[in-house]
């Protein structure tokens, strides 16, 4: 599956932790960056794949599951660290899902909005898979 789990810099001090994000830790330069808070008890966020898009999530605070199909194997990744982010490149289902109170979710992302980069169904995105 076209993941990875990148480990981000953490730089640790007495006044609190501060990590940083630059240009080498991620593949791609980004180009939109939003982020997922407030969410819900029992909702879920995502529900779509991407035709070029990659996507880089962190949980900056408190925690979520983010469940990846890629038309062939599922996998369920809990996100929980601020100094870990997931790294979904393009054509991979996505649905986030058991938000912890008070969690943010930060995306970085390699395009600008484009409807047409979305697949939306997923009976949709196993036709594409294939």
């Amino acid at each position: 599956m076209k993941i990875e789990l990148i480990t981000i810099r953490k730089i640790q001090d007495q006044r609190g932790n501060l990590s940083v994000l630059e240009n080498d830790i991620l593949p791609f330069d980004f180009k939109r960056i939003y982020y997922l808070y407030d969410v819900p008890a029992g909702a879920e966020r995502g529900g779509h794949a991407h035709i070029a898009q990659q996507e880089f999530l962190i949980a900056l605070s408190g925690s979520f599951d983010v469940v990846l199909n890629n038309g062939e194997e599922q996998k369920t990744i809990c996100l929980n660290k601020p100094y870990e982010g997931l790294l979904i490149h393009e054509g991979i289902w996505r649905e986030l899902n058991n938000f912890s109170s008070g969690s943010v979710c930060l995306v970085i992302a390699s395009a600008v909005f484009d409807e047409e980069d979305y697949i939306r169904d997923f009976n949709e995105f196993l036709r594409f898979k294939k």
